[in-house]
């Protein structure tokens, strides 16, 4: 992390259990004092910037496969851009049903349903009305989000004069701004409503609803238009405008939403209505090109940290809008799309940067939903989904986005680590502690924004979440954001201490010894219950690694990490079967599960731990790591075809990473597998398919993985480098492990020349094929290697 992030660091202070005090105040949804305004910004000119387009306005009745989504980190929204009739769906993160839902269920699990666990869900609908923009005498349409600005928009003709609308959602001024603006005037209407049947409230130039949910939870939005010509009034509940060359419309939307336990996740004193009113009215009084200096300013800090080169596509293919452009390209498999490729890992950090700001992490939908019934609730699943949603930050220069998700588990920990005490260890739990010790905390394979857990026990869970944390600090080194997740790291730690159980196994050459084993446990998300399962080991193993690391350096809990390092060269660890040849997912030689199943859950300490490694782990092994990849096939869900990929990345086989990075590319039809025309990633329930945003993060982290490898103390350029990008290509701001961040050049196949900065790193080894060279750096400086 820069330094200058670093002294911005959020800190917050406390003791798991007893409360934690947040320094930085609530909930972002508050009032707060004006931005810095550039006076300008160089936004990325028409033609230059990378944008996805489409020839047509997006269909309701379609809207999460068409509409384009906006976002900044706390509110986001998916915009339709028709002319005549637009719509804006709006959540904001915080806007879930339910609550702690620590009662458990009869088999000693615990609930999951709307009500007790809780979902996430849509706070309210803005449509605007234009009556006369429409029909035959419209031309010349397009619909764009401007990846390089953050800003979707939409051009067309009406009656051969030329109109323009843009849309965003700004973080310093948090809120959504439509502009609308032409050659020609605007007449029509605004509108907003509610989803739970509130009533729409006009006066004082806005319009408003505001209501509170079965939990408590207190909701409000508000909107209000402007215009320096034509008329603009409030009429009962619309507004209404008439002959308005230029539009600006505002709305803004919260909870009274806490990230503080010992206030049961509320603030009282926060009235939703009040701050979204006083939001909109703020924004309003500034110009709209301020507002979108603003935005685009606070946009680019972030996106342009990095950028992908990945070789030219063809006039044709850049003439195909972007819903056609995919399909081309998995149709036609002999001609690759570099520039749509490369175009795919810069939407998946615009969905990072829009998705993922303040305090509340992304979920299985990362901010965008179009009604209140969700899938699986919209909820954080923590066997995978919430995981690989944070897999792309640290790579792609998008480390400060990855703070959402360490506040949440902080601001979770006193509940997570109560109801464990309390609940874990019922008789009724088939996953309880067999040793009846019990510390730390656990969760469900559910997680909602209120400390509660929903579906059944996860033990292995709190150690993922630890990895996914842990993997932050890897890439930045930063010691303030390793004393924000000590806490959560510490527990989880104690819970597996408390855990673990010891068994005798014979080893191949006839020998006996004791091991320690996980209890009865789950394989996410298949297979019988059963103790020692790989899932689990792997886990332990990278846990007890991160806390050895995180106690030496913050000098802290000698004893406890001693105790663990011990615990850790006691750990079984799998074996690869003699019966299939594959690496053991249970502590059994069979396979006792589906073989081609979803997910990789014994390939854990490959991707996206480090036990096993192509380069140091013995060939029997990874001969049973590559059978075992192999068996599950290449073709998937998205989400496991990106994990998929990765580990083909890892085992240095770049065509079959890429062969799976082009799968989660393919278009989405007949309610298949794939993405969908806005490029979300469509999950297939057979009958209808639903958005699942882990997709499209884990397949922009897979990309990259083919151009950079970097684990602890070493960085390797294009170590699965596919045919389809080799003859020229470049990326700069890579992250790397360490403290690092890479810019690289390759012709041919082959690096050319790599500059290495140091954000906090000082040594690691440079690899590129036979290449090695050391690297010795301070902090803030860089070293430029000619590699060929």
């Amino acid at each position: 992390m820069p330094t200058s992030s670093r002294r911005n660091f959020l800190r917050l202070a406390g003791a798991a259990g007893g409360g934690l005090a947040f320094a930085g105040g609530l909930y972002p949804f508050t009032a707060h004092a004006d931005p810095i305004r550039p006076s300008s910004v160089d936004m990325v000119p028409e033609g230059k910037a990378t944008t996805i387009w489409y020839r047509t306005p997006a269909v309701e009745a379609n809207i999460i496969q068409e509409a384009l989504p906006v976002g900044n980190g706390r509110l986001g929204a998916l915009i339709g851009c028709d002319p005549a009739d637009d719509f804006v769906y709006l959540t904001d993160g915080s806007f879930w049903t339910g609550g702690r839902n620590d009662t458990l269920t009869d088999d000693g699990q615990l609930p999951y349903g709307k009500d007790d666990f809780g979902s996430f869900g849509l706070l309210a609908k803005l449509r605007i009305a234009l009556p006369g923009h429409s029909g035959d005498a419209m031309s010349d349409y397009r619909r764009q989000l401007d990846l390089s600005n953050g800003v979707v928009s939409a051009t067309y003709r009406h009656r051969g004069t030329r109109y323009r609308r843009e849309v965003y959602i700004s973080h310093p001024d948090d809120v959504v701004v439509i502009r609308l603006t032409g050659d020609g005037k605007h007449t029509g209407t605004v509108s907003l409503s509610g989803t739970h049947d509130e009533t729409t409230a006009g006066g004082n130039g806005q319009l408003s609803i505001a209501g509170a949910l079965g939990n408590g939870l207190r909701y409000a939005a508000a909107v209000t238009a402007a215009s320096d010509t034509g008329k603009v009034r409030v009429d009962g509940d619309k507004i209404n405008f008439v002959d308005c060359h230029e539009l600006l419309i505002v709305l803004c939307g919260g909870t009274d939403y806490s990230p503080d336990a010992t206030k049961n996740y509320r603030e009282p004193a926060t009235d939703p209505l009040a701050v979204a009113r006083g939001k909109v009215s703020a924004a309003a009084k500034v110009s709209a090109t301020q507002l979108l200096n603003t935005h685009v300013a606070d946009y680019q800090r972030l996106y342009n940290r990095f950028t992908i080169d990945l070789g030219n596509s063809s006039p044709v293919q850049r003439s195909l809008d972007s819903w056609s452009r995919i399909a081309v390209r998995y149709t036609d498999k002999s001609t690759p799309d570099p520039e749509l490729e490369a175009t795919y890992v810069q939407y998946g950090r615009y969905l990072t940067i829009t998705g993922s700001r303040d305090w509340l992490p992304m979920n299985l939908q990362g901010l965008w939903v179009h009604n209140n019934n969700p899938d699986w609730y919209a909820d954080y699943h923590t066997d995978i989904n919430v995981q690989m949603n944070y897999w792309l930050a640290d790579p792609a220069g998008l480390g400060e986005n990855s703070h959402a998700l360490a506040k949440y588990c902080v601001s979770q920990l006193p509940v997570w680590t109560d109801v464990t005490k309390r609940l874990y260890n019922n008789e009724r739990n088939r996953f309880r502690n067999s040793t009846g010790k019990i510390a730390g905390w656990a969760i469900a394979f559910s997680t909602n924004i209120y400390g509660g857990s929903g579906w059944v026990w996860h033990p292995s869970g709190n150690a993922w979440l630890c990895n996914s944390l842990w993997r932050h600090y890897e890439y930045s080194q930063d010691r303030d954001y390793l004393e924000l997740i000590y806490p959560v790291l510490k527990g989880a730690a104690e819970f597996w201490q408390a855990r673990l159980i010891t068994t005798k196994v014979t080893d191949p050459d006839g020998t006996s010894r004791e091991v320690l084993i996980d209890d009865s446990s789950w394989s996410p998300e298949h297979g019988p219950d059963g103790k020692g399962n790989t899932y689990a080991q792997e886990l332990a193993w990278e846990l007890f690694e991160e806390f050895k690391v995180a106690s030496r350096t913050l000098h802290r809990d000698v004893e406890l990490a001693a105790d663990l390092a011990a615990m850790q060269d006691k750990l079984y660890m799998p074996q690869v079967s003699p019966k299939t040849g594959w690496l053991e997912e249970w502590m059994s030689p069979d396979n006792l599960g589906e073989t081609t199943h979803r997910h990789l859950s014994p390939l854990i300490g490959l991707y996206p731990g480090d036990r096993i490694s192509a380069d140091t782990s013995p060939a029997a092994l990874l001969d049973g790591v590559r059978a075992l990849l192999t068996a599950r096939g290449m073709d998937s869900y998205g989400w496991a075809c990106a994990w998929r990929s990765l580990c083909w990345s890892r085992l240095k086989e770049a065509e079959k990473a890429y062969q799976l990075y082009l799968t989660i590319l393919r278009p989405s039809l007949n309610n298949g597998n794939g993405s969908s025309a806005n490029w979300f990633d469509m999950y297939s329930q057979g009958s209808y398919t639903i958005f699942q945003i882990d997709a499209n993060l884990g397949g922009s982290t897979a990309a990259l993985e083919m151009i950079l490898y970097s684990r602890p103390d070493v960085i390797e350029l294009l170590p699965a480098l596919p045919h389809a990008w080799a003859a020229k290509g470049s990326v700069s701001g890579v992250g790397a492990r360490g403290g690092f961040e890479v810019d690289l050049s390759w012709r041919n196949g082959k690096a050319t020349e790599a500059t290495v900065h140091s954000v906090g790193g000082t040594t690691t080894e440079l690899r590129a094929g036979d290449f090695r060279k050391r690297i010795n750096l301070k902090p803030g400086k860089s070293v430029t290697v000619r590699i060929s």
